[in-house]
């Protein structure tokens, strides 16, 4: 069944876990049954004391959406084994019609492909190549195998050697003088039921006598070459397709490609495309971490539009998004924040005006007389209630109060009750050392040409803070530096008092445009702000404005 995820933002909070869990649910009751919620950050304590509160399972962790090989190869890989002769391999190639065939040993590492091509060129070389058809390369035990015939009589079945073709069709006396021109241990005689031919090869000992037409051989021909050394087998085939056929019993290995591509399963596609494209080769062994061969991939295969779709919730920006998601099909986006995606084709886009995402979603539910699960409306009520910080943040709106309202009837939950303990539980500034701390709840904005990150993280009191604040200045201009960042800061907000503080780590002409109050070096008090979309975010982009 092809998949759609239902997908939050990095280093996601409670509206984007709570929301994608709650679309998927939607989603799924509304026509879509594909539809998964995922997530591409990592729980917290605060998420995770929801989901247990409500009984729900995490979404599932998908990391990077990129397309790559193990999305367009061919997982059953047609192989033939190192002992495999070449007819065995044409035999195989024919019946799924196939041009190239790796070969794989025990442990299914690839030891070289084979392919029409290359056996072409053994079979019928260049002019300018010296060819013998008369010469083979296999032991007996294949030469019969290949010939579909019957070992009588053989002595060391499975030696490969060199061997030399003979066509016993000629007369009793022009056979011996061809026979005294080789030596006799490295010759088969190919004959029909000519005795006189057979018993001369015996009796010069030569390496193998192939009797063809599935003809019968006497008794005592089989003693003679048994008394002799003389392999004996039965051909079901004429003798011009018995000699045809028996240079097809030479192994794989000997007609390789051994020197080849090898590919690895989590390549990107966009990556190993136009190397693919500029080889040679056709088809390219596709391996594992341990070098195991997994799949096979031909360049008919890039052509594959790799089944992967997205909806994203509670963001819409490709910096905030799971890696990849430029490279796969965005269905459609559910959020509540400021437009900042570009797409290629229409999509489904709802963008409202309203505190939570939960708060879109629920009334997805509510419009429609949709049944809503006691413990969807549990999380979708929790993922309110944490985005507009139980309707006390500037983004609350009537339809989040009325929603809110709605949903405690549903969950059979109160509010404000629910709140307090949502609130207490799980502190980032307990839980997290630093460097983690300022990048749990954190988001990625470009503006003028300069990308910054602004993180929150909310607290009852600032206790916590006031205790950790060195360590954590450090490990933002730490964390800056390391992204790439023209600014980062940290948006530590007071849930009680609705009181934030703002640690920024930055150039020092930018910080001294900031006009809040600053309590200690880099610390600064922003008194009634709790809001990092419609409070923090457009006070910053203010101030890059005049810093030009």
């Amino acid at each position: 069944m092809r998949e759609v995820l239902v997908i939050g933002h990095r280093n996601p909070d409670t509206d984007a876990i709570c929301s994608a869990i709650g679309y998927a649910e939607f989603k799924q009751r509304t026509g879509m049954p594909e539809a998964v919620a995922a997530r591409c950050g990592d729980t917290n304590e605060r998420i995770d004391f929801v989901l247990a509160t409500f009984q729900t399972a995490p979404p599932r962790f998908v990391a990077d959406v990129t397309p790559r090989l193990r999305d367009v190869m061919q997982s059953q890989v047609i192989s033939v084994p190192p002992e495999a002769t070449v007819a065995e391999a044409l035999a195989i190639m024919d019946e799924r019609s196939i041009r190239v065939v790796p070969v794989l040993d025990e442990g299914r590492s690839c030891r070289g492909l084979v392919s029409l091509f290359k056996m072409s060129q053994f079979f019928f070389p260049a002019p300018n190549r010296a060819f013998d058809s008369r010469r083979i390369r296999a032991s007996i035990r294949n030469l019969a195998r290949t010939l579909s015939g019957r070992i009588v009589q053989a002595r060391d079945p499975d030696r490969e050697e060199d061997l030399i073709l003979m066509i016993g069709a000629m007369s009793l006396e022009s056979f011996q003088q061809r026979l005294a021109k080789q030596p006799s241990e490295k010759i088969v005689v190919v004959v029909g039921d000519r005795r006189e031919i057979q018993r001369l090869a015996i009796r010069e000992r030569v390496r193998a006598v192939v009797v063809t037409g599935d003809l019968a051989v006497e008794e005592t021909v089989i003693e003679e070459a048994r008394q002799n050394g003389v392999s004996l087998i039965i051909s079901p085939h004429d003798s011009a397709t018995t000699a045809m056929l028996s240079r097809a019993s030479i192994t794989v290995p000997h007609v390789v490609h051994e020197r080849f591509l090898t590919l690895r399963e989590d390549e990107a596609l966009d990556h190993v495309r136009p190397l693919a494209i500029a080889s040679q080769f056709h088809a390219f062994p596709v391996l594992d971490q341990n070098r195991r061969t997994v799949g096979i991939l031909t360049k008919s295969d890039l052509l594959k539009k790799v089944d992967r779709r997205l909806i994203l919730v509670d963001h819409n920006e490709l910096s905030q998004a799971v890696q990849g998601a430029d490279q796969v099909e965005i269905l459609e986006v559910v959020d509540h924040h400021r437009i900042g995606l570009t797409t290629h084709q229409p999509i489904l886009f709802r963008n409202e005006p309203v505190g939570s995402t939960s708060t879109i979603v629920a009334d997805r539910f509510l419009k429609q007389n949709l049944e809503l699960p006691k413990n969807i409306a549990g999380l979708l009520l929790a993922g309110l209630i944490s985005d507009t910080l139980n309707l006390t943040s500037p983004t609350t709106t009537e339809r989040d109060a009325h929603v809110l309202k709605a949903l405690e009837e549903k969950s059979g939950v109160n509010a404000r009750k629910f709140a307090e303990r949502l609130f207490a539980s799980g502190s980032v500034l307990i839980s997290k050392p630093a460097a983690e701390a300022i990048a749990a709840d954190c988001k990625e904005y470009a503006e003028q040409g300069r990308r910054f990150s602004v993180a929150q993280i909310e607290e009852i009191g600032f206790d916590q803070f006031k205790t950790r604040k060195d360590e954590m200045i450090r490990a933002l201009e730490e964390y800056r530096k390391r992204q790439g960042y023209w600014f980062s800061c940290v948006l530590v907000t007071d849930v009680v008092s609705q009181t934030s503080l703002l640690l920024v780590a930055g150039p020092e002409y930018f910080l001294r445009r900031i006009d809040y109050p600053e309590i200690e070096t880099r610390v600064y008090e922003l008194a009634g702000v709790v809001s990092r979309k419609k409070q923090l975010l457009p006070y910053l982009v203010h101030l890059l404005k005049q810093v030009g």
